[in-house]
């Protein structure tokens, strides 16, 4: 039987790629080989139906305020291994917010990907999607949570499960977060989500978002989008997060091209504004950084998270700046570190930020967000932390020594 044959043979090569995909991951382990990382979540073993079978844990704050962040791993990783890495924990420390983690199991996905390319878990109501839903409902019945002040944000497979919530439940979400991720609806099997990944799948901005307006019956308001990608990502290829942009804009009823540029953090920051002038769509494309979530240490207060597998060090932190554009950075307490003990938070310093394209409107600021800097940096002359300065002289160095450059002494 040709046609028989034909098939077992597509599904072998099918097979074959996967494995080779997950070999080629660098954190391609079983979670009998990773490595212990301290947990500051809760589980919560109960939270109603799961029909995706998955893990739930919690992070609450002392006196937590109203607002909710859902928080999506990447493959490999764990609730508290990007927790630790990301951290969205310390966050909620210093600024309030409580946290929800669902954790993929290896009965899922022996990589523990959250399954977003399957029909059967990317569908609302039902799948890892509902699951997902409901702790958001248990997180809202136990902690008084603000309906109008859920969001969404996660890494890789996490960001692609993160597009799935937005779309096929918009109406929860204030807003999310997609880090390193792929557009809704870019797949619907493992030999697409492959594709995608690797070859990108490329749409018209109309096609993106009537994907989205299918995934539910909501017609609006939509969800405001923050998308960030690695400009050296193999794994994720970084026009994914172009085709991400095209399907959100159209959603919005938005150009393709945004109203603003700015540097942040020595980084672009391409902003697109709503009728009002709010900021409702931004990206940030991190150049010369491979597949991941950009993180950066010191002690200033936009400094978060600790360099790892798919956590990578740039000088930017892609949780502090999520979380500012989710409106959650308003009022900051005492925080406690878990290794050192109780210290003061220290004297907040706004990210630095340098306008490079002059906007039709004046950026709208709603009530309570944070002021714009007083002093921006001039154009042409980006803020530098030393963590972008020694990640661009590493990578430089790097080049030169592999091309035998490299001036010798």
């Amino acid at each position: 039987m040709p046609g028989l044959q034909t098939t077992i043979a597509a599904l072998e090569r099918q097979r074959k790629q996967w494995e080779a995909f997950l070999r080629m991951m660098p954190g391609a382990v079983s979670s009998r080989e990773r490595p212990d990382v301290p947990s500051r979540l809760t589980a919560v073993p109960e939270f109603g139906p799961d029909p995706g079978g998955l893990r739930m844990y919690k992070y609450v704050p002392k006196k937590p305020n109203m607002s909710l962040v859902v928080v999506l791993h990447g493959c490999t990783q764990t609730a508290a291994s990007y927790d630790l890495g990301a951290g969205w924990s310390t966050l909620a420390d210093r600024y309030g917010f409580l946290l929800v983690f669902p954790e993929q199991t290896e009965a899922n996905n022996p990589k523990t990907c959250f399954n977003w390319f399957r029909e059967h878990d990317a569908t609302r109501g039902e799948g890892e999607a509902a699951s997902i839903r409901q702790m958001i409902r248990k997180m809202t019945e136990d902690h008084a949570v603000d309906p109008k002040r859920i969001f969404v944000t996660g890494l890789s497979a996490g960001g692609a499960m993160t597009a799935v919530m937005l779309a096929t439940y918009p109406e929860v979400f204030a807003a999310g977060a997609i880090v390193a991720g792929l557009p809704y609806k870019s797949a619907t099997g493992m030999r697409q989500a492959l594709e995608s990944m690797f070859r990108v799948k490329v749409r018209e901005p109309k096609e993106w978002g009537d994907l989205v307006r299918a995934a539910s019956p909501h017609r609006g308001p939509w969800p405001r989008v923050s998308v960030w990608h690695g400009g050296a990502d193999t794994v994720v290829k970084p026009k994914n997060a172009e085709e991400l942009l095209k399907q959100w804009t159209d959603v919005h009823g938005l150009s393709t091209r945004p109203n603003r540029t700015e540097t942040v953090d020595g980084y672009p920051r391409h902003v697109w504004t709503d009728a009002k002038g709010r900021d409702v769509i931004e990206s940030y494309i991190i150049p010369l950084m491979a597949h991941g979530a950009p993180v950066a240490t010191g002690d200033d207060d936009t400094s978060y998270g600790v360099p790892g597998e798919y956590l990578i060090e740039v000088g930017i932190s892609s949780s502090y700046h999520i979380a500012r554009f989710f409106g959650l950075t308003q009022t900051r307490r005492t925080i406690v570190d878990p290794f050192a003990g109780e210290r003061p938070a220290p004297r907040v310093e706004s990210p630095k930020v340098a306008p490079t394209a002059a906007t039709t409107a004046p950026p709208h600021r709603e009530r309570g967000a944070d002021p714009q800097p007083a002093q921006p940096t001039a154009p042409g002359a980006p803020r530098r932390r030393p963590g972008v300065q020694k990640f661009v002289e590493d990578t430089i160095r790097r080049a030169l020594d592999a091309a035998g450059l490299k001036k010798r002494r």
